[in-house]
């Protein structure tokens, strides 16, 4: 018996020692395959060792690799080096995205590439060396090749190699490796696949070769709807919106109709976020403009943006339609062709004349295609200015990060804005600033704003002096200098907004107006950047120890929801503004922005998401497209299925959540549906004649 043990053990070392000694291409291209996979999950969500994760990724390398079996022996070589390259480039391209997304790219993503030309100083900022270390892996494989060159590998292989059986091998190992991955996996998981919205945990399971193949197939489905998917879209589309939940909270209330016959103007503020408005340094305000706007008027102090990969363009999509961005793309880059119900179309009904202005490209997000399509008359974009186009100049003040400098922009928006009001009797306007996006570096354009914080260095004998430190400024690492770069950046876009409504004040115009100022996003700093905010240690340069009794508790949950921006309704109409002040704490999603000035301007969309906050009130949930919700009493992470009581005392029913998170998935999976197969253009008449019929019988 131990003698057929030994003899066994001998066969099978001698396989393996062949196999390595016949197959050592294929060998090598698995394992530098394999190493990038790892690093890309390591770098990012910091799951390097799951098992199941593992063998997922495993399957679909060698399944792919198999293939290279049926080209001869002396050419596989090109076959596996392609293969390299295209994960290194899938690796080097998710690394960079999920920095600035904490998410994974998709498909449709390439179609918004133009984006990049005016965000490259954003990526510059951010790339790290653990972006580009996937860009060694093909010259590693290159290297392996030419050592096998010098060898007699190839001629040998070429002599004893049987492709097709090889293949066959292979791929039935990849095949069931592929299969374990799915028989291990649990509904949750299938379901989250299948969606494609929760990225980052679709990767964590499946692995990135996986999710990637599989957004391939969810990204090229839309291009098919007229074949696939069509009938369930549509039934999904009617049962929402002809079910009891969908009339809930649209009666009227005591600001319906008040903002019946004014002007409105909307104050895009690009990455202005709420908790700027508690800030202050040396007795200065970080946003003193805004906060001074926010207690003159009415100030939304608990609302939230609900982008995707659009960013800005998701906001104007959202805050505009009462939708949600697509699941895949951009809808402004892959859907623009649609029909949707917008705020400037329902006021184009009622003879308001419609305009955009923005000092960046009209080619940026695609904007001189969707803003016509939004309803926009008139768009005023970077060509329509006058400004000094040198870009590279450090001391050009007409230049700021992106395009024209907001003080500038303001400057000459004005007279524009004059015009609009001699020659049209109601309007509406959207204005996009543009100075406060990342990479917030221009620190010569921004001005002076003392960021500097003294305290008190006490030595063993209890001896103290002052001692003054500018760290959010000065700091060697960039990561501790980013909150800083960030709050000056705003400062001065708090300033030209300053500039701008003093003028406003003082201009015999804008007495029959109202302007709507929201944060279209927050400024994509990092959990551990802002927490220099909080927790730096002045002694040790270094964040506090959560051991430290000063030490503030900023966990995931605290950023999530640090993330909120200002949304305020501001006019100087004295009679108006007596109806419209004082702070709404009612939680808000940027969808739910239409339903509530719809109701004051007495428009109404048939198919919106969102609700009139002062209908529903407490009751509200703001759903992200990640499929994370916020209430007035918890944050629910759906990634990990956890969520965070945000009410102290808050006693929830067994099936609060569970609820919550079935309306989040249909309101995600709708609006997905009526973008894609265009189903306001195509079926909105049929589901409103329905709504009809049934509230007649």
């Amino acid at each position: 018996m131990k003698e057929k043990i030994k003899l066994n053990l001998r066969k099978m070392r001698k396989n393996v020692v062949e196999y390595i000694a016949t197959n050592r291409l294929f060998i090598s291209y698995v394992l530098i395959a394999m190493i990038g996979l790892l690093l890309i999950r390591h770098f990012t969500i910091g799951n390097m060792s799951s098992f199941e994760t593992f063998i997922s990724d495993l399957a679909l390398v060698v399944i792919i690799g198999s293939f290279g079996y049926l080209v001869k022996p002396k050419k596989q070589y090109r076959y596996f080096l392609i293969l390299i390259i295209v994960f290194t480039i899938m690796e080097l391209i998710n690394s960079i995205y999920y920095t600035f997304y904490f998410s994974f790219a998709s498909l449709g993503e390439l179609s918004t590439a133009g984006q990049t030309e005016t965000v490259m100083g954003s990526i510059y900022e951010k790339l790290k060396v653990t972006d580009l270390i996937y860009i060694l892996f093909p010259f590693i494989f290159y290297f392996i090749h030419k050592r096998l060159l010098r060898t007699t590998y190839y001629n040998f292989v070429s002599f004893v190699e049987k492709g097709k059986k090889m293949w066959c091998a292979t791929l039935l190992v990849g095949c069931i490796f592929l299969a374990y991955t799915f028989v291990t996996a649990e509904g949750a998981d299938y379901s989250r696949l299948a969606k494609q919205w929760n990225r980052s945990m679709v990767v964590e399971r499946f692995g990135l070769v996986l999710y990637q193949c599989n957004d391939v197939i969810q990204t090229l489905t839309p291009k098919f709807n007229s074949l696939f998917g069509y009938e369930k879209s549509v039934q999904k589309f009617t049962q929402y919106f002809t079910s009891e939940d969908a009339d809930k909270y649209k009666e009227n209330n005591k600001y319906t109709n008040i903002l019946k016959g004014y002007n409105v103007i909307f104050i895009h503020m690009e990455g202005m976020e709420t908790y700027l408005m508690d800030l202050e340094f040396n007795g200065v305000e970080a946003v003193p403009n805004v906060n001074k706007l926010a207690r003159e008027g009415m100030f939304f102090s608990n609302f939230y943006p609900q982008i995707s990969i659009g960013t800005s363009s998701d906001t104007e999509f959202t805050l505009l339609t009462s939708m949600m961005p697509a699941q895949s793309g951009a809808v402004f880059t892959t859907y623009y062709d649609r029909d949707y119900i917008t705020l400037p179309k329902l006021l184009k009904e009622k003879d308001y004349y419609t305009f955009s202005m923005h000092g960046n490209y009209e080619s940026m997000w695609n904007r001189k295609k969707m803003h016509p399509k939004l309803g926009y008359d008139d768009m005023y974009f970077e060509s329509y200015f006058d400004y000094n186009k040198d870009k590279d100049d450090p001391d050009n003040m007409d230049y700021i990060t992106l395009g024209i400098s907001d003080k500038l922009f303001f400057k000459e928006a004005m007279p524009i804005l004059e015009g609009i009001e001699k020659e049209h009797k109601n309007y509406m306007g959207t204005i996009i600033t543009l100075s406060n996006h990342s990479p917030f570096t221009a620190l010569n354009k921004y001005g002076e704003y003392d960021l500097s914080t003294t305290y008190q260095d006490c030595d063993e004998d209890n001896v103290c002096t002052e001692v003054t430190t500018d760290y959010l400024r000065t700091s060697k690492e960039a990561y501790k200098r980013a909150a800083g770069n960030y709050i000056t950046s705003a400062h001065y876009a708090d300033a030209a907004l300053g500039e701008f409504f003093q003028y406003v004040n003082d201009s015999d115009y804008f007495n029959n107006t109202v302007f709507v100022l929201y944060g279209d996003h927050d400024a994509k700093l990092s959990r551990k950047e802002k927490n220099y905010l909080y927790n730096y240690d002045y002694k040790t340069g270094e964040l506090k120890s959560e051991d430290d009794p000063t030490y503030v508790d900023y966990d995931y949950y605290d950023h999530e929801l640090n993330k909120k921006t200002p949304l305020i309704i501001w006019t100087k109409n004295s009679k108006l503004r007596n109806k419209l002040n004082g702070e709404v704490n009612y939680v808000m999603g940027m969808y739910d922005v239409m339903p509530t000035l719809g109701n004051m301007l007495g428009v109404h969309n048939d198919f919106a998401f969102g609700h009139d906050i002062f209908n529903i009130k407490n009751d509200n949930f703001v759903v992200f497209p990640n499929g994370n919700f916020v209430t007035n009493l918890i944050y629910y992470n759906s990634s990990k299925g956890q969520s965070k009581i945000i009410k102290e005392g808050a006693e929830l029913t067994s099936d609060y959540i569970t609820n919550l998170i079935k309306k989040s998935e249909d309101i995600l999976d709708t609006s997905n549906a009526m973008i894609v197969h265009d189903l306001i253009k195509l079926e909105g008449d049929k589901v409103r004649n329905i709504k009809e019929n049934g509230a007649s019988e």
